[in-house]
Order: C-alpha cells, then sequence, then structure tokens
C-alpha cells in the first residue's frame, strides 16, 4: 500500500479536510463536512439541498448533490442535474478565482439546461440568464462570492 486514501472498491479517495469551495486544507485542519457521495434523493430533497449548499457559499458541495442525482435518477432527467451540477462547478471555480474555468463551466452548464422544461419547478430560463451574466462577469475579471451570487432553483412560487 503506498498511503493514498482508497475507498472500498480501490478509488482514490482524498480524506484531507476540505473549506467550503472544495479546496483541500492540510491534514489537522478543521474543514467543512463533506457531502457523502451516492446518495439517492427525490428530487425536490436535490433541489432544496443544493439550494441550501448554494446559499452557504458551499457551491462545490451542491455539485456533489447534483451529481448525485445525475447518476442515480432517471436518464431522462440526467442532463438537467448534469447542467445543474456544472452550474455549481462553475460559480465553484469563479469564486475560487479561476475566471477561465468559471466562465467556460458556467456556459456550458447553461447550454446544457436552456430549452429543458422546468422540471421540479427548477427556474431554467433564469439559471440561463444568470449563468450567462455571471459568465460574462468572471470573464472580464470580477471576483466572485459564491454566497452572494448563489443562484435561485425554483421559480416564483
Amino acid at each position: 500500500m503506498n498511503g493514498r486514501d482508497r475507498d472500498a472498491e480501490g478509488r482514490a479517495r482524498s480524506a484531507r479536510p476540505r473549506d467550503g469551495l472544495g479546496r483541500p486544507l492540510p491534514y489537522g485542519e478543521a474543514g467543512v463536512e463533506r457531502q457523502p457521495e451516492g446518495v439517492v434523493r427525490e428530487p425536490a430533497e436535490t433541489v432544496r439541498e443544493a439550494q441550501r449548499l448554494l446559499d452557504a457559499g458551499m457551491p462545490f458541495h451542491a455539485h456533489e448533490v447534483f451529481e448525485d442525482a445525475w447518476k442515480s435518477g432517471p436518464q431522462a432527467q440526467a442532463a438537467l442535474w448534469r447542467g445543474l451540477a456544472q452550474l455549481a462547478v462553475g460559480l465553484t471555480h469563479a469564486a475560487r478565482g479561476n475566471t477561465v474555468g468559471g466562465s467556460r463551466l458556467l456556459r456550458r452548464g447553461a447550454a446544457g439546461i436552456e430549452g429543458l422544461g422546468g422540471s421540479y419547478g427548477i427556474d431554467v430560463p433564469g439559471l440561463v440568464r444568470w449563468a450567462g451574466e455571471l459568465a460574462d462577469r468572471v470573464a472580464a475579471g470580477e471576483r466572485i462570492d459564491a454566497a452572494a451570487e448563489s443562484p435561485r432553483l425554483l421559480g416564483a412560487p
């Protein structure tokens, strides 16, 4: 064994603590609790949990929630969850100061959900607008605060 963190199937896992944007911290430092992987949630629960994490300035963790839905949900909804995961990762990169990756992933996520119906009450047109506007600001070099920029997933009630 080479001392690397591995799961039961031998896949690499990092046990290092992470901050709210998913960046690894030195061993022994307090980090934020990681999202458990492979959780199967109802769509409404996925949206609620992801929104909670986005509002808390933790888009990296919200991306993991969307990724679980993408991988465990019906194939017909995979594009929606994948696009939302890309938006969350785009916000993560933007907040980390990665202007190129942030703007690209925001645009890729927006393109992935554009034209999809408003499944589960998700405001797809509003998210596409939000992502485009944010991507422009990120590409222009604007510093982004993840919590302040968190999108509203659901449309008006």
